[in-house]
């Protein structure tokens, strides 16, 4: 009675580990990988990007204004 017990013990350890531990473990590593590899990829874009433009609140500073601002004054 005791072997069947550590048989059918061993047998559901072996299912466990293989069917379930070892493809998590690969797909966590493949996750991994592939985050790596697009993280690269951004950091080539970045790269390549050219830094000439100016940020946004340079170009809003140089903008004159269109007209002058009139306070709303409520008509009763």
């Amino acid at each position: 009675m005791r072997y069947i017990f550590y048989i059918l013990l061993g047998y559901v350890l072996y299912r466990f580990i293989t069917g379930f531990l070892i493809p998590v473990f690969r797909t966590g590593k493949q996750i991994k990988k592939q985050f790596n590899e697009m993280q690269q990829r951004m950091q080539d874009q970045m790269q390549q990007q050219p830094s000439s433009a100016p940020p946004p609140q340079q170009q809003s500073a140089k903008r004159s204004p269109v007209g002058e601002y009139i306070d709303f004054e409520e008509v009763k």
